[in-house]
């Protein structure tokens, strides 16, 4: 059987340099099986804000952003809450990709690295599926990250955390499987 390579667009819907939600996505980076490739996307805070009037010649990183999204099989998005909704700034970035056509479709895996994020979970599952996304229930992830100090380090060090994080790259990586060979 061929081993095919699947790429994995990953998002952290935080700000924040010491995010835990980005500590998240860049763990899963480092703890990805062989079949799948994960790149990070950094640059959220560098987008401007949405305007349709934007759209008819849409700024460079809003270009390539979409270009991205075409490019890869997939996307991974770990996201906090923030009063009891989605981050501006992501809620932003998930705006301008609604103009291109690069994001119908995609596999989406949603995770959280805090379990009270419940209301901004189910807000972005609704803007993702407005959007014609795919959510990937079997590769979803939920895990309490609530100490100051997580990097991605000290998740690919823990043999509980980055256990549940290779399982849960095991099922998306399944499930994509079962998609092309469909």
């Amino acid at each position: 059987m061929s081993h095919h390579t699947f790429k994995i667009l990953a998002f952290s819907g935080s700000l924040r340099a010491a995010s835990t939600n980005t500590a998240l996505v860049k763990a899963a980076a480092l703890l990805a099986p062989a079949t799948l490739k994960i790149e990070v996307w950094e640059g959220a805070e560098l987008l401007p804000h949405f305007s349709p009037d934007l759209e008819p010649a849409p700024p460079a990183l809003v270009q390539d952003l979409r270009a991205r999204i075409g490019e890869c099989d997939a996307i991974l998005i770990a996201c906090p809450e923030y009063a009891r909704g989605i981050p501006g700034s992501f809620k932003n970035l998930l705006d301008w990709l609604v103009g291109g056509e690069t994001f119908v479709n995609k596999k989406v895996a949603l995770w959280n690295a805090s379990p009270r994020a419940s209301e901004a979970q189910k807000s972005l599952r609704l803007v993702l599926e407005t959007m014609s996304g795919q959510i990937v229930e079997e590769a979803a992830l939920a895990i309490p990250l609530i100490s100051k100090h997580i990097t991605a380090l000290s998740l690919v060090e823990s043999d509980e955390f980055a256990s549940s994080i290779r399982a849960a790259l095991g099922n998306f990586a399944r499930a994509l499987m079962a998609d092309k060979a469909h």
